[in-house]
């Protein structure tokens, strides 16, 4: 047990609880602690048992002022969230080390997680049904199934019957409506369970887009439901949260997070780590949580502590009173702008100061949720009166709440505006609401933020500079072409600018009813004064959980929306990570034939060039509000101030200024509209289940039974080597540079998450397994197949390889000479039993973590990554999977070394490896020059030598 057994106390107020009373322990010192380091202090208090969690770490938390980035802490979080996309491969890592643990001569019944795991399928929801515009539906390539029926075209599926008339908060919206359903591809009876409209409880008709998506969600996506299904019967500590319930950081947020555990009495902190680039989320809420790779997830879901280095924190001051005209994504993007200067990368930020009480808790997740964008860990909103009235809101009953406020007070973690000492910092950013103005962020990168009036001359810049990070370069005589093209019987011209896809999606804001509402009200006054959208534009509507519709659908709005084809497609994670049904044809060949640099607008909060679709080059992310107005408007290319949005009724000229809701109307309608029955109704969601979850066949075996046939799931090879012992780490002799890359090279280049290209290495192993294009699915749906997955490492169109030229996910294989897909390069190389490395330049794996960003490299053959520097996140990624880091010393690069790339490279690692350890390489040219070794502690190196992290748990169960 825990030395710390006789700081253990019972809770005055209610003597049953017990916890540890870490204020008490800590004494002055812990006063001093930013809350955040306060939740890190009772953590290694509670879990010490001087193995994996030591009496030193304890004590260096509790010396933070001094020890802050000197010493690294073991940190053991409450629970894991994981989204399907990484959770498939970390179920798939569990069930092939079951496989691997018995091949051994272990007891696989013993492979199970270690701390409760909440796995949320959510990831596979693909656009296919939008405006009415049936495609035949795939079918669910692998295995040997049945087809899935084709869906006939739109019947009018909803029988209305007479409006409901309850109440004026309904505006007679709520007709209610039940969809009659076919058995489609499912031999049981399909029931669609209807949306309850709040205010009466009866049926509100749901778009019969959505029923579709969730149809084919079910059917393209069974043999991995299955896979889950089965998950959740054998493994203990797990649970799974079926399809079309909401998003990770949604369901995370509002039905998984306890804020205090109370385990058989016993309360402690809640905290979380996830695979979902959202988890920080919670933060807002007053939750430690933060994202890790599905790599490091897995070892916490083993029972290992996660390891950081004591991070600095940033204390965020802030002060003034916000402008009507600020949305909270200006809020967000505004702070996320001053926290990127102030440089808080791999530092926690704490906020504080008079400003925020005035930001809701819908607000704070906002903030915390784009941690990943300016490089914080996590942004950290200690529990206060806000938090815990929207707790209130949100269905926590009276005594939780009560518990919860005085065990809060009791280890000083509430904060009180009014008479807390402030905790000290190691450095403080004061930020003033009331100097916040309306930004959008685009072309290319979310850091790059424009503000709206200033739009129509920033995108001129981006046409006239050369191609990069912002520019598309393109020439000035042919700035102002356009190309005419004919759509449903009527000439449009498409120019550099236009609006080809606009989505209004959930990722960060629609857990924000004020955003979403300020959306649905501009389009109730924009159909009010005669604006329309032109029909060519993909418009998509896809909220974060279905607590998003009721506010749209009883606040009157939604049908507003929908006329101006934002139609809801479902609940899952869409335009985001790239599952955009394609463009018109018609409209595709246009932007093609003219190079026009088209636009996508979404308010999501990843915008890198291409994700969204081939062709839409430019990509900007914006509020809720602003995607409708740049909707209507049709191009990027406008002055909101100056110019009208377009005419009206009676040839009006209609502004922005005209339709745009103000903040007085909008806290009316949300006080209407956004009450508590919306968490009360997704709990009651959750509690019920879902049918065709709960009728879904899957296997009970200790093992899972592999389906040979499958292109969804193998098992992967990662235990091929799988020893009683583990072996010193091997030389990597006269390797060859598989890829030469500059610098910012993403997880997005290394591991590309959307649709499978055609002419990809990806596409020609499932076409060679009898699959056609409209069956591939996405890179994400297939993450439990690492044949795709590896085939999928550096295809990305955007990739630019310094030995090809321009951007391409090509290579050379040296020893042919050949130009090669990489894939293809690898398997030469790993043929003829050649290592290969990778050279890149500086911040190499950006972006949000990916577990097959490392995961692949490593299946491709690659022994070591040679860096100017690292992503943090995809630096112990590539450790945990057994990669070695290895970074260039300062003011060196393959530039100044003289490096072509063309050299085999020897790296010797010596039996006694130790932390940024000095090793040398020997070139084929005779050239000898020094790198780190860039493992951070002890840990890391046991890891590494192990032959990564799954290795060293499955020896463990031996």
């Amino acid at each position: 047990g825990s030395p710390y057994q006789p700081a253990i106390e019972a809770l005055e107020s209610h003597p049953k609880k017990k916890f540890y009373n870490v204020s008490k322990l800590g004494g002055a010192k812990y006063d001093t602690l930013p809350y955040s380091i306060r939740v890190l202090f009772e953590s290694s208090v509670r879990n010490c048992d001087g193995f994996l969690v030591k009496e030193m770490d304890a004590m260096n938390i509790l010396d933070w002022k001094t020890k802050q980035n000197c010493v690294e802490v073991p940190f053991c979080p409450a629970r894991v969230v994981l989204q399907d996309f990484t959770g498939i491969p970390a179920m798939v890592d569990f069930a092939a080390m079951r496989e691997a643990v018995k091949n051994v001569g272990g007891d696989p019944v013993k492979v199970n997680p270690a701390c409760p795991t909440d796995l949320t399928v959510d990831h596979s929801l693909q656009i296919d049904f939008s405006k009415c515009a049936i495609q035949n539906a795939p079918n669910p390539g692998g295995g040997e199934q049945k087809p899935l029926a084709r869906l006939s075209p739109l019947k009018p599926l909803l029988r209305k019957p007479p409006p409901c008339r309850g109440h004026s908060g309904c505006r007679g919206s709520c007709s209610a409506g039940e969809a009659s359903r076919s058995s489609g591809p499912f031999s049981a009876q399909i029931e669609n369970t209807p949306i309850l409209c709040p205010f009466h409880l009866q049926p509100v008709p749901e778009p019969e887009t959505m029923l579709k998506n969730q149809e084919m969600e079910f059917g393209r996506n069974r043999e991995r439901l299955q896979f889950f299904k089965w998950s959740s019967k054998v493994f203990e500590n797990i649970s799974i949260i079926p399809p079309e319930t909401g998003m990770a950081h949604q369901v995370n947020l509002e039905y998984l997070s306890r804020v205090v555990f109370d385990m058989k009495d016993f309360l402690h902190p809640d905290s979380v780590v996830g695979t979902d680039s959202h988890t920080t989320m919670v933060n807002g809420l007053g939750i430690l949580g933060w994202g890790v790779g599905g790599i490091e997830t897995e070892a916490v879901m083993l029972g290992m502590p996660l390891t950081l280095t004591l991070p600095e924190v940033v204390g965020c001051e802030l002060v003034g009173t916000v402008s009507p005209f600020a949305t909270s994504i200006d809020i967000v993007l505004s702070i996320t702008k001053h926290l990127r200067q102030a440089d808080v990368a791999g530092k926690f930020v704490e906020f504080f100061g008079s400003g925020v009480s005035q930001l809701s808790v819908a607000d704070r997740t906002t903030i915390a949720n784009m941690c990943p964008e300016y490089g914080a860990i996590l942004s950290f909103f200690p529990v206060d009166n806000v938090t815990l009235k929207h707790l209130k809101h949100a269905g926590f009953d009276k005594a939780k709440l009560e518990v919860m406020e005085a065990y809060l007070k009791a280890v000083k973690l509430f904060r009180n505006y009014s008479s807390s000492r402030e905790p000290e910092y190691s450095q403080v950013v004061q930020i003033s609401l009331s100097s916040i103005i309306p930004y959008v962020s685009g072309p290319k990168r979310s850091q790059d933020r424009v503000a709206v009036s200033n739009m129509k001359s920033d995108f001129q810049v981006s046409l006239n500079e050369k191609s990069g990070v912002k520019g598309f370069q393109i020439a000035a005589e042919k700035q102002n072409d356009f190309v005419p093209v004919q759509y449903e019987g009527n000439e449009y011209k498409l120019s550099h600018g236009c609006v080809v896809i606009a989505a209004v999606i959930s990722c960060t804001n629609n857990c924000n009813p004020s955003v979403m509402l300020a959306a649905g009200l501009l389009a109730k006054k924009a159909v009010e004064a005669g604006l329309m959208v032109k029909p060519y534009i993909r418009t998509s509507l896809s909220p974060g959980s279905g607590m998003v519709t009721h506010y749209l659908s009883s606040s009157g709005v939604l049908p507003y929306l929908s006329k101006l084809g934002f139609e809801v497609v479902g609940y899952g994670c869409s335009t985001c990570v790239g599952n955009t049904a394609p463009l018109p044809e018609a409209i595709r060949n246009a932007i093609k034939q003219g190079d026009i640099i088209a636009c996508g607008v979404l308010s999501g909060t990843k915008n890198f060039e291409g994700r969204l679709c081939d062709c839409v080059r430019a990509n900007y992310l914006a509020s809720p509000p602003l995607v409708v107005a740049y909707a209507i408007a049709g191009t990027v290319r406008i002055d909101f101030d100056t110019e009208p949005l377009g005419t009206g009724f009676n040839g009006k000229n209609i502004y922005l200024r005209d339709i745009w809701p103000t903040r007085q109307e909008l806290h009316t309608v949300e006080e209407e509209c956004v009450i508590s029955s919306m968490f009360k109704e997704l709990k009651e969601k959750m509690e019920k289940g879902n049918k065709r979850w709960d009728l879904l066949e899957a296997p009970e075996s200790t093992l899972f039974p592999w389906d040979l046939k499958s292109t969804y799931i193998r098992c992967p090879s990662f235990f091929d080597k799988l020893a009683k012992e583990a072996v010193a780490p091997q030389a990597i002799e006269n390797a060859h540079v598989l890829l030469f890359l500059g610098d910012s090279v993403t997880t997005d280049h290394i591991s590309p998450a959307g649709s499978i290209a055609r002419s990809s290495a990806a596409a020609k192993y499932l076409t060679s397994k009898g699959l056609t294009p409209r069956e591939f699915n996405s890179y994400g749906a297939r993450r439990g197949n690492d044949a795709v997955m590896t085939r999928g490492t550096f295809a990305n169109i955007k990739l630019l390889n310094k030995f090809i030229g321009k951007p391409a996910p090509k290579t050379v294989h040296f020893p042919s000479g050949q130009t090669l897909d990489v894939f293809e390069a690898a398997e030469l190389y790993q043929k003829e039993g050649i290592p290969v490395i990778i050279l890149a330049g500086k911040k190499y794996g950006l972006g949000s973590s990916r577990d097959w960003a490392a995961k692949g490299p490593f299946l491709l053959g690659v022994k070591a990554v040679l860096a100017e520097s690292y992503e943090k996140v995809h630096r112990s990624q590539l450790i945990g999977i057994g990669i070695a880091p290895l970074q260039f010393r300062p003011g060196e690069s393959p530039s100044t070394l003289g490096l072509t790339g063309r050299e085999q490279f020897s790296i010797l690692f010596p039996p006694d490896l130790s932390p940024r350890m000095t090793l040398d390489i020997k070139t084929s040219t005779g050239k000898i020059f020094s790198v780190i070794a860039l493992f951070e502690n002890n840990v890391e190196i046991t890891l590494y030598k192990n032959g990564g992290n799954l290795n060293f748990v499955a020896r463990r169960f031996l």
